[in-house]
């Protein structure tokens, strides 16, 4: 491998569903290249749901799983998900023998979901309904000084699409990983339930958030606007939370700011570590 050249897989968990999480990821590798100690990206694709593909782990330094729809529990019983828990375990593994150049991994949504499954860190459930729509985020514990949160206000806004949640975290094994819970959505007096976890750090290789980091303003403004997807919005979700959509898309405050944010600095973090650099902070 060349010195400055760091290799990156992307795991695909959209299982052939059209999405929009692939391409904003693609740009975002492409964007980050050269711009962290002039070090270059290259990436790779697995479609690991839809084909069972998954890349050998030693070829790769870092990996982001993505999103994908249905539930988190459909790969039960099914080679993929069992191949898939393994490659997960292989880099965990891998990273606890102390070696200097761990594998970094980021989990999105749905991945987010099977991270938490396979190290039984909380409950999966399905959501009484679907949250859809863009939303404040708030840090808790170490979020505020965490190094991939930490330049976002508080509370940031997310892009959050799922039908299914993460709570009643399992402090034991949180604690035995030395994981941390570092953000946890929106306060909602007038509802009755427990606030869902959305973002964990495991390690300081390993973190996954429930939301969507990855989401372009620019790319899911003009997706939105297209009229059979403004139509579907409005039919499932209402008028109000198009509208609402849209504005927090256009300010640079929200939207922009964890796109330009988060998984940046993932890849920022994962450069500097993986060439022995003080980790970014």
């Amino acid at each position: 491998m060349e010195e400055n050249h760091i290799k990156v897989a992307v795991l695909d968990l959209y299982d052939n569903v059209p999405n929009q999480g692939m391409r904003c990821i693609r740009e975002i590798i492409e964007a980050h290249s050269e711009k962290t100690l002039d070090q270059k990206l290259s990436y790779d694709i697995y479609e690991t749901r839809y084909k069972n593909e998954l890349p050998n782990s030693e070829d790769y330094d870092v990996y982001i799983s993505t999103g994908g729809p249905g539930s988190p529990y459909d790969g039960e019983g099914k080679p993929w998900e069992k191949n898939y828990f393994e490659f997960i375990d292989t880099l965990w593994n891998y990273n606890q023998k102390s070696h200097e150049r761990k594998k970094h991994v980021f989990f999105i949504c749905h991945s987010f979901q099977m991270m938490c499954r396979f190290f039984n860190l909380a409950e999966v459930t399905k959501r009484k309904s679907t949250s859809f729509g863009i939303f404040p985020v708030h840090k808790i514990n170490s979020g505020e000084i965490d190094f991939i949160l930490g330049d976002l206000p508080e509370p940031y806004y997310a892009v959050d699409s799922r039908d299914w949640q993460v709570i009643q975290p399992n402090h034991h094994a949180i604690n035995e990983l030395g994981a941390e819970i570092i953000s946890i959505e929106k306060e909602r007096p007038h509802v009755n339930l427990e606030r869902a976890i959305m973002s964990i750090r495991i390690s300081n290789e390993f973190f996954g958030t429930q939301f969507h980091p990855e989401a372009d303003p620019v790319g899911m403004t003009m997706y939105f606007q297209q009229e059979e997807k403004r139509k579907q919005i409005i039919e499932n979700h209402g008028e109000d939370k198009y509208n609402s959509m849209i504005e927090h898309l256009n300010d640079p405050d929200k939207i922009s700011l964890t796109y330009s944010t988060i998984i940046p600095n993932f890849l920022t973090n994962a450069i500097y570590a993986l060439k022995s650099e003080e980790v970014y902070a």
